[in-house]
């Protein structure tokens, strides 16, 4: 069985003209590339549609964090609290 837990690895994406790197685990790079093909949209364009979605709260996560759990959200496994 091969173990889910793997050091982050950085890639740079590009989010409104401007070129930042991003360090997540490799689930979560996977998660990002499927959820993107399926929205038919590339990677940098739904990191930018995250990024700007948590930049409306209050009290703004990093971006990683940020993708992780708009990850953990759109895959269902956490519901929403009011």
């Amino acid at each position: 069985m091969t173990t889910p837990y793997h050091p982050p690895v950085k890639r740079s994406v590009e989010i409104a003209g401007h070129k930042t790197s991003i360090s997540l685990e490799p689930v979560f790079w996977d998660m990002l590339r499927s959820v993107a093909a399926r929205e038919r949209v590339p990677i940098n364009a739904l990191v930018a549609r995250i990024d700007a979605e948590r930049l409306e709260a209050e009290v703004p996560p990093g971006l990683a964090g940020a993708i992780r759990v708009w990850l953990a959200y759109n895959a269902g496994s956490f519901e929403a609290q009011a």
